[in-house]
């Protein structure tokens, strides 16, 4: 098989194409023969080294989180997955950028039939990082106003259509290039963040979904009524702030759930979700596609297809 490996940390100038042998499935796994891997900016934030201090990995190791393909090997009690399933899933931390992929069962999901094995790729890390967001940590109900920072991105794009499903009124903030894009998927209100200052233009909203962190997630304190929330993946709240303005703050790492990806996919498969892929490189140049990640300025998804 063919795989990314970076043989230390740095940036996208470490990574290799390798051929490394093929894994083979334990107990509860499968083996994936990868058709696409997501790219997403923890698979760079991971290559920098930044998060080595709790996440030291042995080198080389091969980036990529999420990933599409079919089940060529079953192990031991597998069961719910059949050899030939078009399956796709958060598969952990690192690895991904191959074109064969060990995974859990319970990591996975049949891909829905109204995606290509090229889009479900950029779907899982994305989806359930939105969906956590929004329902697990900001308890999301209908008729609230919802802001979403980044609202163009991979994470953003699947918010605001989660946000507009769940029955909120949903705000973002985007480029010029991007507004209409985010109106598209849902959003009653698009704010050009290079040009307006959404703190003035808004207030009173109840739920913040800050994407983008640092400067953006300090200005946005002041909007947030008493009792909303402010949930970030990407930049913890201040916790003192957060109590003396009586909002809610919530910090999380995505969590890996099959179940919940299954019951994402039924809302692709029904059309009320949808997933742009903006630009496709072959795995041979992921080092490209690490670097257009690392841009933050793409819109919707950037993917590897593995097949060439």
């Amino acid at each position: 098989m063919k795989a990314i490996l970076a043989h230390a940390y740095g940036g996208p100038e470490v990574l290799t194409l390798e051929d490394i042998p093929d894994p083979v499935p334990g107990e509860g796994e499968v083996l994936i023969d990868v058709a696409a891997s997501g790219v997403n900016p923890v698979d760079w934030k991971v290559l920098e080294g930044r998060m080595k201090a709790f996440l030291p990995l042995s080198m080389p190791y091969t980036p990529g989180v999420e990933v599409s393909g079919k089940i060529s090997a079953l192990g031991a009690g597998v069961t719910g997955f059949a050899l030939g399933d078009e399956v796709f899933g958060f598969i952990g931390i690192v690895g991904g950028y191959a074109t064969k992929v060990v995974a859990s069962t319970e990591r996975l999901a049949l891909v829905p039939k109204k995606l290509s094995l090229l889009e479900a790729a950029g779907v899982p890390a994305t989806a359930l990082t939105a969906w956590q967001a929004l329902h697990e940590h900001a308890n999301v109900k209908p008729g609230q106003h919802v802001l979403i920072h980044g609202a163009a991105g991979g994470v953003g794009s699947m918010a605001v259509q989660l946000a507009r499903i769940a029955g909120a009124n949903v705000i973002g903030t985007a480029s010029s290039a991007n507004l209409d894009y985010v109106r598209r998927l849902g959003a009653t209100q698009v704010i050009d963040y290079r040009t307006e200052s959404f703190e003035q233009a808004l207030s009173s909203v109840d739920i913040v979904l800050d994407l983008v962190g640092g400067e953006t997630q300090d200005r946005s304190w002041s909007l947030i009524k008493a009792g909303g929330t402010l949930v970030s993946p990407v930049s913890p709240p201040d916790a003192e702030r957060a109590k003396r303005t009586g909002v809610v703050a919530r910090h999380f790492a995505t969590r890996s759930d099959g179940k919940q990806l299954a019951a994402l996919a039924a809302h692709f498969e029904s059309g009320d979700l949808k997933v742009e892929l903006e630009t496709v490189f072959p795995l041979s140049r992921a080092a490209d596609a690490l670097k257009k990640s690392l841009t933050r300025h793409a819109r919707g998804k950037v993917v590897l297809d593995a097949t060439r």
